[in-house]
């Protein structure tokens, strides 16, 4: 286990104001550690990269006690609210994200750290989801962390929440990345689930204590998300979106990413289809993410396959019941629309639809609309 001062010199480097990641390890790398970055003259520091005016003058004979005596404050903090800091060089820090080009020097940890190092899987989407978008992401994150896989994801509203949701159900493993402090949860509405998280995972940032979530950070901590992942799962996602964002991470990092196919004329699923044409792979069902990864052992790839076969062969429907079935998607659709379909009268679409839903075959939503439940969709 490094020591403590291993600790506060990577601390001490990464609050120095103006410093990267980038910058931290090569200065760290050529001088022998942090510690001796600490120790070096400025001369000498200027001599590996430019630095800015704030990151000089916090490496300055006065400003590195200052600096130090941060670092200290905050680890001390960090203990106080039950959170914990890994750097760089500690065995808990994960493997998968050490060797990505821009690595944190530092990770804040509030639940196990153990878990990090872990056989994980990012799951990303948009913020506004659709029901579709949020229920897919929920059920494959409750089927995959039944398989051992470990759902990492940033908490965000949409499928982000849909994902952890999906994992705590299953009494699975997740993991949220932040774009701000740890001790500042957004969105304040998953004040539970951050907790939830923290009980079973872990909720991780790199940012230190008291930092706001500001729009500039989120792209930075997408990588953190791929880098923990063996592979990234690309739900629903416009053109331009921060999930895209972290599938570009996940190709730069050698990392596999899959993408769920949507509607064509929907915008919200323009960005997953755009990931489709340059080649991401095409998720139809969980199996498609499995297969990619042959870890699991035996036993659990017989309970998955066992799994997956009572879903596709579920109960029964007599005829008018899988007539009116045929005429459902996974999107929704109103009575009117399943009658001029169906051919069925209002009142007899209205009894086979509480028949399918009873069956566990349909789902009911707002405004009298219907859609096939997810697990049944194929």
């Amino acid at each position: 286990m490094p020591s403590n001062k291993n600790l506060r010199s990577w601390l001490a480097l990464h609050l120095i104001p103006g410093m990267g990641p980038v910058t931290c390890h090569k200065l760290a790398v050529h001088f022998g550690g942090p510690d001796k970055v600490l120790g070096a003259s400025i001369s000498d520091l200027k001599t590996v990269c430019p630095l800015r005016r704030e990151s000089l003058a916090a490496l300055a004979d006065t400003g590195r006690q200052s600096i130090l005596a941060l670092a200290e404050e905050e680890i001390r903090q960090a203990a106080d609210k039950g959170a914990t800091i890994i750097s760089f060089d500690d065995p808990l820090y994960p493997a998968l994200l050490q060797n990505i080009h821009d690595p944190p020097p530092v990770l804040y940890v509030f639940g196990n750290p153990e878990i990090l190092n872990c056989k994980g899987i990012g799951m990303v989407g948009s913020r506004a989801a659709t029901h579709y978008g949020r229920s897919i992401a929920r059920k494959m994150a409750n089927s995959l962390a039944r398989q051992g896989f470990t759902i990492i994801s940033g908490m965000a509203l949409g499928i982000d929440t849909a994902a952890h949701m999906g994992a705590l159900e299953a009494e699975g493993i997740t993991i949220a990345v932040l774009g701000c402090g740890l001790d500042t949860v957004y969105p304040p509405s998953n004040q539970e689930l951050y907790k939830e998280i923290g009980a079973a995972g872990a909720v991780v940032s790199e940012y230190p204590l008291g930092t706001l979530p500001d729009n500039f950070r989120f792209p930075a901590r997408n990588r953190i998300i791929s880098g923990l992942s063996l592979g990234v799962v690309v739900v629903e996602a416009a053109n331009r979106s921060g999930s895209l964002i972290t599938a570009s991470h996940a190709l730069e990092q050698g990392r596999e990413v899959f993408a769920v196919p949507g509607r064509i004329d929907s915008v919200k699923s323009a960005g997953t289809h755009n990931l489709l044409q340059q080649g991401a792979k095409l998720v139809h069902s969980i199996d498609d993410i499995v297969e990619e990864f042959s870890r699991l052992n035996p036993f659990e790839k017989k309970a998955f396959l066992q799994d997956n076969q009572e879903q596709k062969h579920p109960v029964q429907l007599n005829m008018e019941e899988a007539a009116l079935f045929a005429c459902l998607d996974v999107y929704p659709q109103t009575i009117d629309e399943l009658v001029r379909e169906s051919g069925f009268t209002p009142q007899k679409t209205n009894e086979l639809l509480l028949l399918l839903e009873l069956k566990g075959f349909v789902e009911s939503l707002p405004g009298m609309s219907f859609q096939k439940s997810s697990a049944n969709a194929t």
